[in-house]
């Protein structure tokens, strides 16, 4: 497949930011968005069905929740202990351990839990943790940046998860938006873990892509890619004209299909290690 052979060439030549969604923590058994919505009527006293089935989205009900509660600190406390998973069922996950294998120099994720952190730290791979604009200037060359774009769960106010949250970040000039938009003027971005149905990630794509149209120099900009566990044509030809490539694996299992994905981008020396 050439897309996937330029793709493997551009991790030889560390040319490639990773961009980590909530599937990848999900295949560790993490709750799912419905769980959470689930837990947060329970917590306000509604009943989970009636709850959901209010027609408003997660970030809406965590609007609400937060308004109720007058802060976010309870449900943020249910994330990071439900979503954090023990050191035993990281060393079991192959995503996780190819994760820090293929060597991608930085790795953005917008989830809140510390496993691909932990990960590394298991696998004693060099890494820095950024949260906000002071971890920049920590960076350091060899050390993998891992860029929180949506927050952590050890400071509260670097979520990003209610409705004004995100109202927030469409202008899309927070610290950490303005380094994404450096990181990707000169990087392949590859995107893991994502339902390209979650308007979030299409604007951030939209965004990207923007960047280099308004520089006028689109023409040099590398490619970008999205994995997806089975082929979609429809959004092969939605993402087309953002100049980004779909790479899919036609398996049942979005998991497997995951862990086969990063088996081919594992560089051939990470390979005989292995």
């Amino acid at each position: 497949m050439v897309v996937l052979d330029e793709l493997i060439q551009s991790i030889a030549n560390k040319n490639v930011i990773l961009f980590v969604g909530a599937g990848v923590s999900k295949n560790l058994g993490a709750p799912t968005w419905a769980e959470l919505i689930d837990h947060m009527g329970r917590e306000l006293g509604y009943d989970p069905q009636v709850f959901s089935a209010r027609g408003a989205n997660y970030l809406t009900l965590a609007e609400f929740y937060k308004l109720e509660k007058g802060t976010i600190g309870p449900l943020r406390s249910w994330m990071d202990k439900n979503w954090n998973v023990d050191n035993a069922a990281l060393l079991k996950s192959e995503v996780h351990r190819l994760i820090t294998e293929i060597g991608f120099p930085i790795i953005y994720t917008t989830n809140y839990d510390s496993n691909i952190e932990s990960a590394f730290k298991l696998h004693n791979k060099e890494h820095i943790k950024i949260v906000d604009v002071r971890d920049i200037s920590r960076i350091e060359d060899g050390h993998t940046q891992i860029v929180k774009f949506h927050g952590d769960f050890e400071n509260d106010n670097s979520i990003v998860l209610t409705e004004t949250d995100y109202f927030e970040r469409l202008t899309f000039d927070y610290p950490l938006d303005v380094k994404l938009r450096s990181d990707a003027l000169g990087k392949t971005i590859l995107f893991i873990g994502y339902s390209l149905n979650d308007m979030n990630i299409r604007l951030l794509l939209h965004k990207i892509w923007k960047t280099w149209q308004i520089s006028g120099h689109a023409k040099y900009r590398p490619s970008s890619y999205v994995f997806l566990p089975t082929p979609d044509p429809i959004q092969e030809v939605v993402l087309r004209q953002w100049d980004v490539k779909v790479i899919s694996e036609d398996s049942p299992e979005p998991g497997h299909a995951l862990e086969a994905f990063l088996n081919r981008l594992l560089p051939p020396s990470a390979k005989v290690a292995s």
